[in-house]
């Protein structure tokens, strides 16, 4: 595992022993930025956003943002061996001073608030196990919608299999969405409520 492009292009990265864990493969990741640079118009780079990295594992999708120029990174763990490694591949790197590490069950923390608009970009990448169910998914987008900024976007990646239901979705509206392998991804953007006037 390797992070693909930017200013740490190259580099690698540890991943978390045992199966506790489910590192993104590399090719996926590459192909997901590239979606990601195509929506914010950035090619291979990202503007200068705030990423929110839910069950970031060993990181590698908040560090592949901060490599492709993203301003900083919370990310959120509550697996001790994997926290060790995210801190590990943090440290490796030089992050410490753009990135945040919380030790927390990304189900049932309180969203924080970010400086500014909100987050620009926003990983929710939940054991796949776990999207079975999707009201807790459900919900969690929604607790977590309020806190982005309104161009920006949420990444939801599920196993290829789910049916996850989009219909049910609040607030998001799935703007693309892929396969690759076993695994799905949705890009969602939050949606303007249009009976708002301007003055509100």
């Amino acid at each position: 595992m390797r992070v693909i492009a930017g200013k740490f292009r190259g580099r690698p990265l540890q991943a978390p022993p045992g199966e506790t864990t489910r590192p993104i493969p590399d090719r996926v990741k590459e192909s997901l930025f590239s979606m990601l640079g195509h929506r914010f118009g950035s090619g291979g780079a990202l503007p200068e956003l705030d990423v929110l990295d839910l069950f970031a594992g060993s990181g590698a999708l908040g560090i592949e943002s901060l490599s492709r120029a993203a301003r900083s990174c919370l990310f959120v763990e509550s697996n001790r061996r994997a926290l060790q490694v995210l801190r590990a591949n943090l440290r490796a790197l030089g992050l410490t001073a753009v990135a945040r590490v919380s030790a927390e069950n990304a189900w049932t923390m309180r969203i924080p608030p970010v400086a500014g608009a909100g987050f620009g970009l926003v990983f929710v990448d939940p054991p796949y196990a776990d999207v079975e169910d999707p009201t807790r998914v459900l919900d969690l987008l929604e607790r977590l919608t309020p806190r982005v900024m309104s161009d920006g976007l949420l990444v939801l990646r599920h196993g290829a299999k789910t049916r996850f239901p989009k219909q049910r979705l609040r607030n998001v509206t799935c703007c693309d969405e892929r396969t690759f392998g076993g695994a799905r991804v949705l890009l969602l953007s939050p949606q303007v409520k249009r009976d708002q006037s301007p003055s509100e």
